[in-house]
């Protein structure tokens, strides 16, 4: 389908307040769309429904379905749009969130230092005015701009309406073999390729990699009994746009027949990345003191239960061949990270960052104005 076409017919689904989701994986240059053939609401109650999840930080909350089987399936080839240029200018934060998120993260500091926990991911939402709040012309800016994320525009006229370019992977899932990955620590990119982070940063990971690594362990023998190997890269440098993280890639392959990705999922979410570590304990702390609902800033979306067929003969006249496939469910799972909801004519950006022992407060509020500006370079 032709670039136009796609995005017209994203458009008028929209304009008809219809759900859907047009997205770009981080390994393809197909741009999908999911477009819902009603305004039903659906729910995943224990993901092994078949269709895009939209799952929110808080699992006590709803996780949404736009099902596969009750939607159109669109595509088309992404191009990179050279005339799409963003604005290199800085921009300077006019939040008056200053004092409360310098507070906030103080609180956190002092919370690690009586052992409550070992870190914490505390964030804000920042209210931005823009002339342009189109959401397929943002999505647009998003592609361009993030070629190596997950980017996605996801609506649903009872929900709300959210951008992302996410660089996190919460789980992939082909077949028996799952893959997943570990994610902190953020560095501007200058155009160098030499990354020098930090003990604090590297701290961080590890406490990540190490809450991923026992999960699957813990969650992988509720749906089998024998212990499974997993597979852990070493720490290595990733860009993603203009930002560098630390990552950690880590693979295990399940049982054959696993049916429910449920423990899994449990397990996982919220990762140490959003949330901190022991989860429960700095989950309660995120819900008493951030001040504000997270919604799905933090939670997670992708495809779930997806069927995929792979025809075992590449060569077209072989036809009686190619009638034999191998079909195999998909899962791929994002963490929506560097997201924006648009609502009540303003788009709402979420940054935030991994709270440690040796963290400054001052420090960390500068960290979140940073990132605010990356993500306010879209909005021009």
């Amino acid at each position: 389908m032709l670039a136009d076409d796609f995005f017209e017919q994203i458009e008028v689904q929209f304009e008809q307040e219809l759900p859907f989701v047009a997205y770009k994986k981080p390994d393809t240059l197909v741009v999908k769309g999911v477009l819902q053939k009603d305004k039903e609401l659906h729910y995943s109650r224990d993901f092994t429904e078949s269709g895009f999840v939209f799952a929110p930080f808080d699992a006590e909350n709803d996780a949404f379905l736009l099902p596969f089987e009750n939607a159109a399936i669109i595509t088309h080839d992404f191009v990179k749009t050279e005339d799409l240029e963003l604005s290199q200018n800085s921009i300077q934060s006019i939040s008056t969130q200053k004092d409360f998120h310098v507070n906030l993260v103080q609180k956190g500091i002092d919370a690690i230092a009586k052992d409550y926990f070992k870190k914490v991911v505390l964030s804000r939402r920042e209210a931005v005015e823009t002339s342009d709040n189109n959401p397929i012309h943002l999505f647009k800016k998003l592609l361009n701009t993030y070629p190596t994320a997950f980017v996605y525009c996801w609506y649903h006229p009872k929900v709300g309406l959210w951008l992302g370019a996410t660089p996190e992977t919460l789980l992939s899932i082909r077949g028996n073999r799952l893959k997943t990955m570990s994610l902190a620590g953020t560095q501007a990119y200058k155009g160098k390729t030499a990354v020098v982070w930090k003990e604090k940063e590297k701290e961080e990971q590890q406490i990540v990699t190490d809450f991923i690594v026992d999960s699957l362990r813990d969650s992988v023998g509720q749906v089998d009994s024998n212990t499974q190997h997993i597979e852990v890269s070493e720490q290595h440098t990733v860009r993603a746009g203009n930002l560098w993280h630390l990552k950690t890639d880590i693979q295990l392959n399940l049982t054959p027949g696993t049916k429910t990705l449920k423990p899994i999922i449990d397990a996982l979410h919220p990762t140490p990345a959003v949330c901190g570590f022991p989860k429960d304990e700095a989950k309660a702390f995120i819900l008493e003191h951030e001040g504000y609902p997270r919604e799905f800033y933090a939670g997670f979306l992708g495809e779930l239960n997806l069927k995929e067929t792979i025809t075992r003969n590449t060569n077209r006249r072989n036809v009686e061949n190619n009638a034999y496939g191998v079909s195999k469910t998909v899962s791929n799972l994002y963490v929506n990270l560097r997201c924006m909801q648009i609502k009540d004519e303003k788009v709402h950006i979420y940054v935030g960052g991994g709270i440690t022992r040796d963290s400054d407060a001052e420090q960390e509020w500068e960290e979140t104005v940073h990132k605010s500006q990356i993500i306010k370079r879209v909005l021009l």
